[in-house]
């Protein structure tokens, strides 16, 4: 990446953090999922992506816990930014695969190494489902400070790229009173900054803002799409030749070679890089290769 394309991208990171605010407005409303692809910001993002693109088909293997089994034949392996070692990920880069490293960008874990150094402020209402995770407030500094660190970690492990994870606050009950257009904002700022660092980066879920989304980000994440019926909300990212990482979840392993038989021969799938797998994202998975 040229010093030109650096610069713009930070300009571009620099605009969408004004773009925000910086106001701490809090209340109990859920998110406004309104003002979609029609936002003012919608247009930032065309021709911005400068990470490295993952092309449709990239096969992969995603494993957030326990020993990483490094034995499947994959292109692209995700894996935990904190509790994977550098070590580790060289290990995985030896084998020829790419490395993308997870972190939530839009929700506080207790658990984290940073847990303690988020301002209060920032920390909203607990994740349904998720006991020990709130969400953030994305137009908080504290939060786009964690995000930059998180990078800078990334960049240190030698992660060759990253999932920013809980990137759709506003369409669910944060404590804030987010809109779409501060969505927008915040996922515009966590490309730049990833790719100010040369990281690829991919746009995990916020299945409504897809299109105004896509020419910032590198590839997708998607969890259960088929389950939801909205798989076809991809077509921006597989018109452009970017891989959709799909993942479709089983509550019993035992079931999971069944429901891949079910969704591997959809047609909504064409192009995409779908998985089944278990909720805790252990080695175990059925694919549709």
């Amino acid at each position: 990446m040229n010093r030109n394309t650096i610069s713009i991208l930070l300009l571009m990171s620099l605009f969408v953090f004004k773009a925000c605010g910086g106001d701490d407005d809090s209340g109990d409303d859920e998110g406004d999922s309104s003002a979609t692809d029609n936002s003012p910001l919608a247009g930032v993002c065309d021709s911005a992506a400068a990470g490295e693109i993952l092309p449709s088909g990239t096969t992969w293997q995603w494993q957030l816990t326990g020993e990483i089994d490094r034995s499947v034949d994959v292109e692209m392996y995700d894996v935990d930014l904190f509790n994977t070692t550098a070590a580790q990920i060289e290990a995985i880069k030896g084998d020829g695969r790419f490395v993308v490293c997870y972190f939530s960008a839009g929700t506080w874990e207790n658990w984290r190494d940073d847990a303690g150094q988020f301002d209060t402020a920032a920390i909203g209402k607990t994740m349904e489902e998720w006991d020990d995770e709130k969400w953030l407030d994305v137009r908080h500094a504290s939060t786009r400070e964690m995000v930059s660190a998180r990078l800078d970690i990334a960049v240190e492990k030698g992660c060759d790229g990253v999932e920013p994870d809980n990137m759709d606050g506003y369409v669910n009950n944060t404590g804030f009173k987010l809109t779409a257009t501060d969505q927008l904002s915040f996922n515009q700022f966590v490309a730049a900054e990833a790719h100010a660092r040369q990281l690829s980066v991919g746009l995990k879920n916020d299945v409504d803002q897809l299109k105004a989304l896509e020419g910032c980000y590198d590839w997708a994440l998607n969890e259960e799409c088929h389950a939801y019926d909205e798989c076809d909300k991809y077509a921006p990212f597989v018109a452009a030749g970017k891989a959709v990482f799909h993942v479709e979840y089983v509550d019993d392993v035992k079931d999971g070679a069944a429901l891949a038989n079910d969704i591997c021969g959809d047609t909504s799938l064409r192009g995409f890089s779908t998985l089944v797998k278990d909720w805790d994202l252990t080695e175990w998975y059925e694919d549709c290769l």
